[in-house]
């Protein structure tokens, strides 16, 4: 399989969480990878289907990603997928970014609504739908860095509910 996902337990709701994640101005804040530069364009907060671009750089190579959420549900889920794209077409990318907030410890009461408590948020980067994964994501190596980088992230999210 060509993915690669961590886990953190995070002290807030999942409705907390998913307030920040669907919202791509935070994305450069809460960025591990160090290859996000901000100057979000598109919608906010993000719904299912919605399309929004990110200046992101590599090295000294600087573009701008194009992302579709392709995975949505309120408070549950959220996930996108990543492309580079000239023209309108899409040259490489494919990859896919999802968070999954599964309530842990007094998050959610019997009647829906939620109460303090605890979300472990699962974090995966998925490369398997990648055009070029070999050429673009594995021989560069990114599932090796992606890891520590998603951790950092998690650690950043963290920090983004408490302040």
């Amino acid at each position: 399989m060509r993915a690669v996902s961590v886990s953190k337990d995070i002290s807030a709701t999942p409705g907390q969480l998913f307030a920040v994640l669907r919202d791509p101005a935070r994305h450069t804040e809460l960025d591990g990878s160090g290859m996000l530069r901000g100057r979000p364009e598109g919608p906010s907060p993000l719904g299912p289907g919605d399309r929004f671009s990110m200046g992101m750089a590599q090295g000294r190579l600087a573009y701008r990603s194009v992302n579709i959420v392709v995975e949505y549900e309120e408070d549950r889920l959220l996930a996108w997928e990543t492309w580079a794209e000239v023209g309108g077409r899409r040259l490489v990318g494919g990859q896919r970014w999802r968070y999954e907030l599964t309530p842990v410890d007094g998050t959610e009461r019997t009647d829906g609504t939620e109460a303090a408590g605890t979300t472990r948020v699962t974090h995966t980067y998925d490369w398997s739908r990648a055009r070029l994964p070999r050429l673009v994501v594995e021989l560069p190596g990114f599932p090796r860095r992606m890891a520590p980088a998603m951790a950092t992230t998690l650690e950043r999210l963290a920090s983004a509910v408490r302040g």
